[in-house]
């Protein structure tokens, strides 16, 4: 007989849940709501995912991946000893800056700006980039009421900026220009 876990617990009926380490907040605190946020962009990546190329795939689950452990280490406060997890570290931030380099290397020179659009998939992907922007954003918040492992801030940094560049070169995989913004 397998172990049956239950999906819900019934312990944040009251509007509060666990950090790792077991301290409880408060659902709409800034640290949860940095961390929903990296999981809200998780499920977008997962739906660019459904009409991805092979090459940008790969691309998007190495990222998913990744974002679970930076959404256990923004669940978990520096304070807290005793737990198993990864933090986000520079080597997360430079396997970042990696992919965006192997990517620009295939793309065009940037010499206009660019708008959301061209295929389904960089369509996709620039909603990601907003989504990463915005956790970034709730991050620095976070950061400034409570101290938080540095490299994540560099992280989410770069991970809006790889989503540009990816929805670029999906949209070069796809076949599509990208959008060029047109000045009245």
């Amino acid at each position: 007989m397998r172990d049956i876990v239950k999906i819900y617990t019934k312990t944040g009926d009251q509007g509060k849940t666990a950090l790792f380490g077991g301290r409880r907040v408060g659902k709409d605190s800034a640290r949860i709501e940095a961390y929903g946020t990296i999981d809200e962009l998780n499920a977008f990546l997962g739906f660019a995912l459904v009409s991805a190329s092979t090459e940008v795939a790969d691309l998007i689950v190495a990222v998913q991946n990744e974002l679970f452990v930076f959404g256990a280490d923004l669940a978990t406060p520096l304070e807290t000893r005793n737990t198993d997890i990864t933090r986000i570290d520079e080597k997360y931030v430079a396997r970042i800056e990696q992919r965006i380099d192997m990517l620009e290397e295939q793309l065009q020179p940037i010499r206009y700006f660019i708008i959301p659009g061209g295929g389904e998939t960089a369509a996709r992907l620039h909603m990601c980039r907003t989504i990463a922007r915005r956790a970034e954003r709730l991050i620095v918040n976070l950061s400034a009421m409570e101290e938080i492992n540095e490299a994540d801030l560099r992280y989410i940094n770069r991970l809006s900026d790889f989503l540009f560049v990816l929805a670029r070169y999906a949209n070069y995989v796809d076949g599509f220009e990208d959008v060029r913004w047109q000045q009245e």
